[in-house]
């Protein structure tokens, strides 16, 4: 079962992936060339169907080496179904509605309870026997139940990103509440430094302060999120939740930002970190990838949102997970596929190429690069993280980032954010059928 998992561009898919790229800008499915390998006796003959996004292109699942060992060993076929980027989810909404469904789906766990209805279109995997192993099953899951696949439990990390060297040259310490925080925003600003990047023209990244500390406000409440999806409680229930948006905006208003919050994209932030001009920013590890790739050397690290003491780490639905929905035509085929990959050989191959954090128990997690294992051991290893909030949306958030937009052009309090988004959560949830609304 060897494969070779690594990550290849666009223009190096050929063989297995040698797909019509005009027909997916159109919507219509693209398949894998056959191989050409006749029927193994005892074998299944099947072919499935794994849909992913384009922008997807690097996933592992789709290794070609990986999806011809696969079919050797147990004579299923998979064609591939690229779906254009910016239609990934009509197009899959459509497939679900009208029975032509998949027989994987590759999207992620967030998008997918919100965009693709997850508990009524997609089966639950809690007995399948890899579950047994996981060592984080909450990465995959939702509703009390697993619901996708992954081999890696790093499914992305928020919190506050950070240059370690600024902190350390100033001899600061990691904030534990948020006192502390403005502490340090003070005498990073007095060094000439702008404290905390905010690139909210991009409205999704005013979120991920409230996503981590809104679950961290109602941590000792296991049944907030579903009281909250059943009409039994209100988000304006929660005075903390006013006061972390208070939080955010108060680090805005105490001069420890760029000033053109509104004015300022995401896309600026890793030529911000290069150029050693700002110290912090709330976003996830990805940021710190992307950093490290134009330069190795520049040390940051992660910290969880300081929004109070002894808070845990944002662990971010985000990722490619694999799904099997319920109408699939090759249901047993789709979980040979998925038992295939979390077999001890292949999953161990797949960590070691890719870097992950394993999420099997008998599946050695590779060394890491510095930053990902200070996460590992200060907050994944000790069980200091707890799922954001956006893995418990059914509905679409932009109303929110739209009204903490809002708070920053100074149209909006903290209370009317959070009034304004509580009116707009309860009719978005009417809207969608959503029993008790």
């Amino acid at each position: 079962m060897s494969f070779n998992t690594k990550r290849w561009p666009a223009l190096l898919l050929s063989g297995l992936l040698s797909i019509s790229l005009a027909a997916c800008g159109s919507g219509s499915e693209s398949s894998s060339s056959d191989s050409g390998s006749s029927e193994t006796p005892g074998k299944s003959s099947a072919t499935i169907e794994l849909a992913i996004s384009k922008s997807s292109q690097d996933s592992p699942f789709i290794d070609e080496s990986l999806l011809k060992d696969f079919e050797q060993e147990t004579g299923i076929k998979v064609n591939l179904q690229l779906l254009p980027a910016e239609q990934t989810a009509t197009v899959l909404q459509t497939k679900l509605a009208v029975n032509e469904t998949p027989d994987l789906v590759q999207y992620n766990l967030a998008s997918a309870t919100t965009d693709l209805n997850l508990e009524r279109n997609f089966e639950i995997l809690d007995d399948e026997a890899w579950v047994s192993r996981l060592q984080n099953k909450e990465v995959l899951s939702a509703y009390g139940h697993v619901y996708s696949f992954h081999v890696s439990q790093d499914t992305g990390m928020q919190g506050v990103v950070y240059n370690k060297d600024m902190f350390s040259d100033l001899g600061l310490e990691i904030p534990e509440t948020f006192e502390e925080f403005l502490a340090v925003c003070e005498k990073i600003k007095a060094s000439g430094v702008t404290p905390v990047f905010m690139p909210y023209k991009d409205n999704w990244a005013a979120n991920i302060w409230p996503a981590a500390a809104f679950a961290n406000a109602v941590a000792d409440d296991p049944n907030f999120f579903d009281d909250l999806n059943a009409n039994k409680k209100k988000w304006t229930d929660v005075p903390e939740f006013v006061t972390i948006l208070e939080q955010q905006y108060e680090i805005f208003k105490q001069g420890y930002t760029n000033p053109d919050v509104l004015s300022d994209s995401y896309d600026m932030a890793v030529g911000k970190f290069l150029n050693k001009e700002v110290a912090m920013m709330f976003m996830g590890d990805w940021l710190i990838e992307n950093v490290a790739e134009k330069d190795p050397d520049m040390k940051l690290g992660l910290f969880a949102i300081p929004s109070g003491e002894g808070a845990k780490l944002g662990a971010s639905p985000l990722g490619g997970q694999l799904f099997i929905p319920k109408k699939a035509k090759h249901i047993e085929e789709a979980k040979q596929f998925l038992d295939y990959i979390a077999s001890k050989e292949v999953a161990q191959k797949m960590v070691d190429e890719r870097g992950y954090v394993s999420n099997f128990n008998d599946v050695t997690t590779p060394e890491l690069p510095a930053y990902k294992q200070e996460i590992v051991d200060q907050y994944i290893t000790p069980k200091k993280t707890l799922l954001t909030t956006d893995a418990y949306m059914l509905v679409d958030r932009s109303e929110l980032y739209r009204a903490l937009q809002d708070q920053f052009a100074g149209s909006k309090t903290s209370e009317q954010v959070l009034q304004d988004w509580n009116d707009k959560f309860i009719q978005l949830m009417k809207d969608k059928g959503i029993e008790g609304f």
